[in-house]
């Protein structure tokens, strides 16, 4: 029983610090960028905290954009730069999607 709870505690502590060390970012989409291989990333004005080790650049990628959230996440995204609105990006705190810029987690637009 002891070590169940042992196991347990150790997999909740890994759950929360997960999030808790994802990047983050408040500011207007200064730069919007895709190619041929289907990647879509993006910049915002502002300085990226908390960034993980493998997140080399301080833009963030779509993990899947052929996905509903990866299109609902560029389509946020386009609207931001549109509008001149400010967002507030959290990372996954991983980066697979090109191995050097942390996949978007969460995307929020502000009304302003």
């Amino acid at each position: 029983m002891e070590v169940m709870m042992k196991l347990l505690l150790v997999s909740i502590f890994v759950i929360i610090s997960h999030g808790a060390l994802a990047g983050d970012i408040t500011g207007k989409v200064s730069r919007l960028l895709t190619n041929d291989a289907g990647l879509h990333w993006v910049y915002i004005t502002g300085t990226v905290s908390n960034k993980p080790a493998c997140s080399l650049y301080s833009g963030f990628a779509i993990k899947d954009e052929n996905s509903a959230y990866g299109k609902a996440q560029f389509s946020m995204l386009l609207t931001a730069f549109a509008t001149g609105k400010d967002v507030k990006i959290t990372g996954a705190n991983i980066c697979t999607r090109n191995g050097a810029q942390e996949d978007i987690s969460k995307i929020e637009l502000f009304a302003q």
